[in-house]
């Protein structure tokens, strides 16, 4: 008998016997396997076979399961593989680590030592000395490091805001020469004396056809760079009129300044808060609620130590509370502005200008703005792209969890920015708004001053609630007292620039590229800015 096969496997042949013709043919199936076919093949399975070897080797050097190949392989080739998901692998943070990072860690528990890496290089040695350390170590020592540093960064951070709290809340040692020499020129030199404005020109303190703009400051350089820069910028200086708003001890060497520095064809008219009849004869709630806040303040909040030493709150939090227990805040100088109705009863409207601002274009055009009945024209403060600056809500200054405040009020409503404000004072005498002012700061005493964050702007954002029109952004540009990466371009679009924060433009602690916008401004050539040793850097 006699096999034959086809050469392409579709037909077995077989003969029974020698030379007989009889033979039976079986038909093996019709589909046709080549020898290219089976090489392929072959291949196929020799790559699938180094695959297998592959994945139970690494399975095995990872050294979470020893298995044999064929146990390894049907581990890799799962069910769960085939449906797409995702197993741990040699790739994926074995579940330990993140166990021992999710933990909780107490900051006692934080102690330095000699077992705790303190820099990068340290952990990658330690653990490259170790005898094969496990996940369990690697992940323990990994958070200890981290936790020590993160630390020693929140306390290096509150001590940086602790030591600009202290250098901003100070008064520089040439301010104070500038200070003290002008009002020995006040009582020395009659030129610096005279009156402001001179008699002619007093009746343009009450012409509604000016421009009549405010500043409460008891800072004379930086009252000196603001009337300074808002008459150089304007482009009808003869018809702006300028209200200089100090306190009694400024008084002298303010009048002294702009006696002997005058900005025609502008006029100038410096005040002191003694000088209006409603202020030395009447009652000031502004001042018992001051004397009221100071001592609750002593009493509850402890001072800026008590902030410091908080172990729980974010660094930025502690630097907005330092922040507000500048003394700016627990100024008068602050708080006059809700006050403008009864220091000007014959103006229909003002512009309230801070000291630490800078002026960089004409500001008519804030006269022709409709103000559609509203008292208060205010840049938001809720949008832009600064997200540091121009995220403020009225959740980011009033208690929410207090139910005086809850109850009237939306956590997410956009907050404004005191600094460049337009005040209607016609629309403003319709309304209670001093009187309302005045209740929310009696309440915040009765709640032991826990209805806002300390400062000035959250009752601001109470009383005039309702009563503030939106401006265009343009006009105002704040947050260059906070943070260095404004941009050139938009600093040099803005009307009005701000230095807001405790990098003020005359301290040390100002940021040099933004300080440069300020010094413009300011004449250092002058005997009086010589003598005090004030300079531009």
């Amino acid at each position: 008998m006699q096999l034959h096969i086809s050469p392409s496997l579709r037909h077995i042949t077989v003969m029974t016997g020698k030379g007989v013709k009889e033979f039976i043919k079986v038909k093996v199936g019709s589909r046709k396997l080549s020898y290219k076919t089976l090489f392929y093949s072959l291949l196929l399975f020799t790559f699938l076979m180094r695959f297998a070897y592959v994945l139970s080797s690494v399975d095995t050097i990872d050294d979470h399961t020893r298995c044999s190949t064929i146990g390894c392989l049907g581990k890799k080739l799962s069910p769960s593989v085939l449906r797409g998901r995702n197993l741990q692998s040699a790739s994926a943070v074995p579940q330990v680590i993140y166990q021992i990072l999710e933990d909780p860690y107490s900051q006692d528990e934080i102690v330095g030592g000699p077992d705790i890496p303190q820099t990068l290089e340290e952990f990658v040695t330690s653990m490259k000395g170790s005898n094969r350390p496990d996940a369990k170590t690697f992940a323990i020592k990994l958070k200890n490091m981290i936790s020590l540093l993160e630390q020693r960064t929140r306390t290096a951070k509150i001590q940086e805001y602790l030591y600009r709290h202290v250098a901003s809340s100070s008064i520089p040692k040439n301010l104070h020469c500038l200070a003290l020499r002008l009002a020995h020129e006040h009582a020395t030199n009659a030129a610096a004396r005279l009156q402001l404005p001179v008699p002619e020109l007093v009746p343009t303190l009450v012409n509604n056809s000016y421009f009549h703009f405010v500043l409460a400051s008891d800072n004379i350089l930086a009252a000196s760079v603001v009337a300074t820069s808002l008459v150089y910028n304007s482009l009808r200086p003869e018809i702006v009129v300028i209200h200089i708003i100090t306190d009694r001890k400024t008084y002298s060497p303010m009048q002294a300044w702009f006696s002997l520095h005058r900005l025609a064809p502008a006029v100038i008219e410096v005040k002191a808060l003694h000088h209006f009849d409603w202020f030395a004869k009447g009652k000031v709630p502004v001042l018992e609620a001051m004397e009221k806040d100071q001592k609750a303040r002593a009493q509850f909040r402890g001072g800026s130590s008590a902030i410091v030493a908080n172990n729980i709150e974010k660094p930025h939090v502690i630097a907005a509370k330092l922040q507000a227990m500048s003394p700016k805040y627990n100024s008068l100088m602050n708080h006059v502005r809700i006050y403008l109705p009864q220091m000007f009863p014959s103006l229909n409207k003002v512009v309230f200008l801070d000291d630490d601002l800078v002026v960089q274009s004409d500001l008519s055009p804030l006269w022709e703005i409709d103000m559609n009945g509203k008292v208060n024209g205010a840049v938001e403060t809720c949008k832009g792209g600064d997200k540091f600056v121009m995220s403020k809500r009225f959740k980011s200054y009033l208690n929410f969890s207090h139910p005086l405040i809850s109850n009237n009020f939306d956590p997410n409503e956009c907050a404004w920015a005191y600094g460049m404000n337009i005040f209607d004072l016609e629309a403003w005498r319709k309304t209670n708004l001093s009187e309302n002012y005045h209740y929310w700061l009696e309440e915040n005493l009765k709640s032991d001053l826990s209805l806002w964050q300390l400062g000035t702007l959250p009752p601001g954002l109470i009383a005039f609630h309702g009563h503030v029109h939106v401006i265009d952004p343009f006009w105002h540009m704040l947050g260059l007292g906070y943070q260095e990466n404004t941009s050139a371009a938009d600093v040099e679009r803005a009307a009005v620039i701000h230095f807001n924060g405790r990098a003020k433009p005359w301290l040390d602690i100002a940021f040099p590229q933004l300080k440069k916008l300020w010094t413009k401004y300011v004449n250092f050539s002058d005997k009086f800015i010589k003598s005090c040793h004030i300079t531009a850097s």
